[in-house]
């Protein structure tokens, strides 16, 4: 959304925020999601179908009549063909003040867990593309800054051989995926992660025998045997064979969003 935003200012649009502001019962979207408008584009979503459509229409109204700010209290049954059986309140507005926005969101960056991506090879350009589109921070890493090609929107990469740095500085509870062009590379930065034991997933491109060899390596240099158990290798680990780098990209990005935004999330609710 931030990337939509920056592009939407620079050309001079005029944008409209459509935000679930009470959300009861069972509804698609929660209270505070929130999505974007210009006359003839979007971002985000309120929860999509028929309350999505007509909110997106009445939206585009407002914009093209410089109104005031409505707010609709939407029941989701038969009146608009859903059945989710809940409601919501919409508040529909013109964004007067895009710096702001721009920097509400770039504060909303900041706080979703940060993931740094290793390797920027077949498999890791697959990966910057899927996992660009999960909630996260993605620092996506490598000495080689020909191997990067297009960088996703959204996506810091960082071109660099001090990854000692970038593992160290991570905020608790990132993550950490490797899979660099080198064996000795991957041990290394797999090693250092394990060794923190506050990442929320530590992955490593490899099969299981590879992962046996690197795992006697990590007790040599006496890393707590539960914190070797804590790493995933092989990734994505789903029971397809199928090489492909956007088959590998597929499921590891499920694998990363159930491990560090299903854990974040369950963390919040206990709080």
């Amino acid at each position: 959304m931030l990337a939509d935003v920056l592009r939407w200012r620079s050309e001079g649009q005029e944008m409209v925020r459509l935000t679930v502001i009470r959300a009861k019962g069972s509804t698609p979207r929660e209270e505070g999601a929130f999505m974007l408008l210009t006359c003839t584009e979007q971002s985000g979503t309120i929860g999509g179908g028929r309350l999505e459509w007509d909110c997106m229409a009445e939206g585009r109204a407002l914009l093209a009549s410089g109104g005031e700010a409505v707010e609709r209290h939407i029941p989701l049954g038969p009146a608009i063909n859903q059945c989710c059986g809940g409601a919501v309140t919409i508040r529909m507005e013109r964004v007067d003040d895009p710096a702001a926005l721009e920097a509400e969101l770039r504060a909303d960056r900041e706080k979703l867990p940060q993931l740094l991506l290793f390797g920027a090879g077949h498999v890791g350009r697959a990966l910057a593309r899927s996992l660009a589109l999960l909630p996260l921070r993605l620092v996506w890493v490598d000495a080689r800054e020909d191997e990067f090609g297009t960088v996703p929107p959204g996506v810091e990469a960082v071109v660099t051989e001090q990854w000692e740095a970038l593992v160290q500085g991570a905020p608790a509870g990132s993550g950490v995926l490797v899979l660099t062009q080198s064996h000795a590379l991957d041990a290394l930065i797999t090693g250092a992660a394990l060794e923190r034991g506050d990442l929320s997933y530590v992955g490593m491109i490899g099969s299981r025998t590879k992962r046996r060899r690197f795992e006697s390596a990590f007790r040599q240099i006496d890393i707590p045997q539960e914190r070797i158990d804590r790493l995933v290798c092989p990734i994505g680990d789903f029971g397809v064979r199928d090489k492909r780098p956007e088959v590998i990209a597929t499921f590891v990005t499920a694998e990363v969003a159930a491990r560090m935004l299903c854990e974040t999330d369950s963390a919040l609710e206990t709080r």
